[in-house]
């Protein structure tokens, strides 16, 4: 009998991809997902590359989406913000940084090696309380709307053959050989210990 594993979905700014999976294995019925940022701040596109949109982790959504709402209605609205502030305010009130939750996950999944780099040098950084493992996954997705969709359909059947494991520290190994197999994706995976 397969059972509800604590999952964390980890990118840079808890904006786009980790959020769009959070909202899809959430909507699948996984119980126990959570979404994080590591990056220092919650970046957004601006007007030009060189003009993002920076946010502290404790801004809002909904704050976020009426200061851009304020700053130019048409440009975040063509280019999606708005809509993806939208189903962000819907999931939960902010966005959350990995390296501020203290809390346990039996598997992460990140959506950039940069990103994975970032978390396993903060369990590094803790000390070992409980020693239980957890699985740091990376899995690459591009950061744009049609990726993320793309990226939450992967990560929810990543997560759907990982819960169905009896045994997954026994069977990860073997679960995402077949998953790259499958998919044409590279992953990277390591267990840490709290």
């Amino acid at each position: 009998m397969p059972k509800d594993i604590k999952i964390a979905i980890v990118c840079s700014s808890n904006q786009n991809r980790s959020m769009e999976a959070h909202s899809f294995l959430s909507k699948k019925g996984f119980k126990h997902v959570r979404s994080f940022g590591s990056g220092n701040f919650v970046k957004l596109p601006g007007p030009s590359p060189t003009q993002p949109n920076i946010y502290n982790f404790d801004t809002t959504y909904d704050e976020m989406y009426k200061d851009l709402y304020e700053k130019d209605r048409n440009l975040y609205t063509q280019n999606g913000i708005l809509n993806m502030l939208d189903r962000n305010r819907r999931i939960k009130p902010s966005p959350e940084r990995f390296q501020n939750c203290k809390d346990e996950f039996e598997i992460i999944i990140t959506v950039e090696e940069r990103v994975y780099d970032q978390v396993i040098e903060d369990l590094q950084s803790r000390e070992s309380e409980s020693n239980n493992p957890v699985h740091v996954i990376n899995l690459d997705i591009q950061d744009n709307h049609e990726d993320a969709t793309l990226g939450a359909f992967l990560i929810c059947d990543l997560v759907a053959t990982l819960q169905e494991s009896e045994d997954l520290d026994n069977d990860i190994d073997e679960l995402l050989h077949e998953f790259e197999q499958d998919s044409g994706r590279q992953i990277l995976h390591i267990v840490y210990f709290y």
